[in-house]
């Protein structure tokens, strides 16, 4: 899924970490960084953070219930 305008980064990874299954970042390389690692967060963001908002994410969540809460959490930011 895609992710668009995150602008509030912790919110972002409160949802990620609440997550059962694991939740992947898609790389423009096509590479999967699993968010739910402390370290691939940081790296992720270090590269791909700029001016305060992420524009847009490839997401993968294998669990119906974690695609759910990134949904919802799309929707009300």
């Amino acid at each position: 899924m895609k992710v668009q305008n995150i602008t509030d980064i912790d919110k972002f990874f409160e949802v990620v970490d609440s997550c059962k299954g694991k939740v992947e970042l898609v790389t423009g390389e096509g590479d999967r960084l699993n968010l739910k690692s402390k370290l691939s967060q940081y790296v992720s963001m270090a590269n791909i953070f700029s001016g305060g908002e992420i524009p847009e994410l490839e997401v993968v969540a294998y669990e119906p219930e974690d695609i759910d809460k990134l949904v919802k959490y799309m929707m009300n930011c």
